[in-house]
């Protein structure tokens, strides 16, 4: 997900979809513990993803955006 894509998010729907990668990382990790993962760069992207959603998540509570 690119931060063009974030940008169109409402707050609810970055949230939502915060939720959404934070579980994606935990199965991930999870799977790598019990069985090998098949595509690892997973780790990297869902990771990049997460941090993308919690920078625009911070700029716009500290601009007081309603978007």
């Amino acid at each position: 997900m690119e931060i063009t894509e974030i940008r169109k998010l409402t707050n609810e729907q970055i949230t939502s979809e915060l939720a959404s990668q934070r579980r994606k990382i935990f199965d991930l990790r999870a799977q790598s513990v019990t069985e090998k993962v098949a595509d690892t760069s997973q780790f990297r992207t869902i990771r990049r993803t997460i941090a993308r959603l919690l920078t625009e998540q911070g700029a716009r509570t500290k601009t007081g955006a309603k978007a």
